[in-house]
């Protein structure tokens, strides 16, 4: 059961109408429903491929506007924890290493995902038309499933924790559910991509 008293007082640490807190969850929110709109329409429409010549140039150009709003959400999440108090009673040794514990399991999983799928297959290349041979298996996807996500979503808990924040907390559960969200609409989407690529390679 969850702690009502125990949450009230972890909340009550967090100001939701700072200006950074806002600006924080905003960029959270904005990243995933930039990438999905844009790789959709990419899809349906192949403008940027023509714009920048090929799919695969257009596939690295996103994928690096996309790492740009990622180190932008990670300042923005970063200063909101620091305008906003710390936990009482946690800012202690334990603490901070276990968060650098979790932190690191989460940077381990967003390194081998990123090793294991390439540029294009970590920056929505299927979008593009650049799809893979096969699904891969191996780790960390032999462990769980969407480990960039969860990896990311672990080192914002790890950072949080390391900074006793409250704020930061908050923030990480919307990471997480912007992540959640995400996976929703992504999966579907590209498992169909897939399917028709078998169908094509059936039918020849």
């Amino acid at each position: 059961q969850v702690d009502v008293a125990a949450m009230v007082q972890l909340f009550g640490y967090v100001d939701v109408t700072d200006t950074g807190f806002i600006v924080a969850i905003l960029s959270i929110a904005f990243n995933p429903l930039f990438w999905n709109v844009v790789a959709r329409w990419e899809h349906k429409t192949r403008a940027l491929s023509r714009v920048f010549g090929s799919p695969r140039a257009a596939c690295y150009c996103l994928g690096a506007v996309i790492l740009v709003l990622n180190c932008v959400r990670s300042h923005c999440f970063t200063e909101a924890m620091k305008s906003q108090p710390k936990l009482e009673g946690w800012d202690y040794h334990w603490t901070y290493y276990s968060g650098l514990a979790i932190s690191a399991v989460g940077t381990l999983f967003v390194i081998s995902s990123f090793l294991a799928l390439g540029f294009t297959g970590t920056f929505l290349g299927d979008y593009f038309g650049i799809l893979m041979e096969e699904k891969v298996t191996s780790f960390p996807f032999s462990v769980l499933d969407n480990p960039m996500y969860w990896g990311s979503t672990a080192i914002y808990l790890g950072w949080s924790l390391m900074h006793a924040s409250p704020a930061g907390l908050l923030l990480t559960a919307v990471v997480a559910i912007s992540y959640t969200i995400a996976v929703l609409y992504e999966g579907p989407f590209t498992e169909e991509i897939y399917r028709r690529k078998q169908k094509g390679v059936k039918s020849k």
